[in-house]
């Protein structure tokens, strides 16, 4: 007999795609007004169980029940007639359109039998679904205009205005700065008080100890187990995902600074970047942190000469050199691992051993054609030596877990041979089990001599793995501290231009 306290209920779910069983007989239980995180490493499942639920996927077997009565969801708009909403990865907003259409979009009123739409009515409801979710814009705005944070509060308000009793938000904190999610987080509670029930999906663990009632793990398409968040801690439930106890996430090297690699002098960019002055080294890890706005990304783009500067120099080995575009920086052996992996880092619908050699193509050709030997050589072995898990080195990249598409665009510069890496957000979006490895390759680089510059807006991860931090505020450094004088405290101090510690020597 179903527990009346359990608004959903799915048994038995299985789903099977062309030579592959993404789940596996697998339950879930989702009790009135509570947040169910959904944990788990990429592929473990996560998406496919939730886009069965709002009707993207049919079942191969299984039931669902909903209020005790058994349904079968053909489609997402049956799903949100059912009281199921989605908030995908990717916003499903019209740009062009103002907030309060998006807002009101698919359920607008009209005027009796006209066909005219009610304008007055809709922009007062929207103003009442944005209400719900405390985001006060001008609802005329066009939504292009607006932030990610706003426009992600908009989708909320959006899904919410169908009468939503199970809102589903997978990844939704994944483009979101703290303050941003902190705010986002007393939606959720907020929307929680009034009875809605929450699944959230996402990588990070202080998100799941700070949101969820309860944590549901899947791994390789089955169900590990589920769990009140009051009976687990950081550690048990990784080992949950992964399968195995990771020791030591953040593990510390013993090798010793080398040579200047690296130095930024007075770099300028105006309005943007403000006399920025450091030096990287050969064998450490640099980390740079701040809040987002605070120039991070800004700063490596217009290191590596994706964007102008109005000043400075930038010396390679105690060497000056100009640095006007991309190919100049290659050119003198550094490398930049993009935020946005996607759009930026790599050739989606190209295969992945093109991906790995792309940079270094002059290399491996004869004339103007390529020496498809060495070419499936050369991917091969840093695919290998990375352990980038791919079918084959024909397969398109975009169809490689995120923490696989992180290590084809490092094995990329590896191939060019580069010996300064700025890592801008290396595990964005990726799980607990592939964070680890590219920690692992990392510190494997920097015990090698590389130099490795890390941005990062998980203090845990610029904590874990610099040996010097640099902190960033407005464009300028705040400071910058070696890794025994940093805590998160003193950090966000610097970053907020709250107090400032004696312990900072920058």
């Amino acid at each position: 007999m179903t527990d009346e306290r359990h608004i959903l209920r799915m048994e038995g779910i299985t789903k099977d795609f062309p030579g592959v069983r993404a789940l596996d007989d697998v339950p879930l239980e989702l009790k009135k007004g509570e947040v169910l995180a959904l944990a788990g490493e990429n592929g473990a499942g996560k998406s496919t169980l939730v886009r069965i639920l709002f009707g993207i996927y049919p079942v191969t077997a299984g039931g669902i029940w909903l209020h005790g009565q058994e349904v079968h969801i053909l489609n997402p708009s049956h799903a949100q007639r059912l009281g199921i909403g989605m908030v995908h990865q990717e916003l499903h907003l019209v740009p062009q359109m103002d907030v309060a259409q998006n807002v009101m979009l698919g359920h607008e009123s009209t005027r009796g039998r006209t066909g005219v739409l009610n304008w007055p009515d809709l922009y007062e409801r929207a103003h009442g679904e944005l209400g719900r979710v405390g985001l006060d814009v001008n609802l005329r705005v066009p939504v292009r205009n607006l932030s990610v944070a706003q426009r992600q509060l908009i989708e909320i308000a959006k899904v919410l205005s169908w009468n939503t009793e199970i809102l589903i938000l997978d990844e939704p904190t994944s483009s979101l700065a703290e303050t941003e999610v902190a705010n986002l987080f007393e939606i959720i509670r907020s929307v929680k008080a009034g009875g809605v029930s929450i699944i959230f999906i996402t990588h990070r663990m202080d998100e799941i100890f700070g949101i969820a009632d309860r944590v549901m793990v899947l791994r390789d398409g089955k169900h590990v187990g589920t769990r009140h968040i009051a009976d687990l801690d950081e550690n048990s439930l990784i080992q949950m995902m992964v399968g195995r106890p990771l020791q030591d996430m953040y593990p510390r090297r013993r090798g010793q600074r080398g040579e200047e690699a690296l130095r930024v002098a007075g770099l300028r960019r105006e309005g943007v970047l403000e006399d920025i002055t450091f030096s990287a080294y050969d064998g450490e890890i640099l980390g740079i942190s701040g809040l987002m706005g605070a120039g991070r990304t800004e700063l490596a783009r217009a290191i590596f000469g994706a964007d102008p500067v109005d000043a400075g120099e930038i010396y390679v080995r105690g060497r000056r050199v100009v640095i006007q575009s991309p190919g100049d920086a290659i050119l003198s052996g550094m490398s930049l691992l993009t935020e946005d992996r996607k759009g930026q880092g790599m050739i989606s619908a190209m295969a992945l051993k093109y991906n790995i050699v792309l940079p270094s193509i002059d290399g491996l050709s004869r004339g103007p054609v390529l020496n498809m030997p060495i070419v499936n050589q050369t991917a091969a072995k840093y695919v290998k030596d990375l352990d980038v898990k791919t079918p084959s080195l024909e397969r398109p990249i975009k169809f490689l877990s995120g923490g696989n598409q992180q290590k084809a665009i490092l094995a990329k510069w590896l191939c060019k041979q580069a010996r300064v890496f700025i890592f801008d957000e290396p595990t964005r979006g990726i799980d607990v089990g592939a964070k680890s490895e590219i920690y692992r390759l990392m510190n494997d680089l920097a015990m090698e001599g590389a130099c490795i510059i890390m941005i990062s807006s998980e203090l845990p991860e610029v904590l874990g793995m610099s040996d010097r931090i640099l902190v960033m505020r407005e464009g300028r450094l705040a400071a910058e501290l070696d890794r025994e004088q940093a805590s998160q405290e003193i950090i966000m101090s610097y970053a907020t231009g709250g107090a400032i510690h004696d312990t900072a020597r920058g």
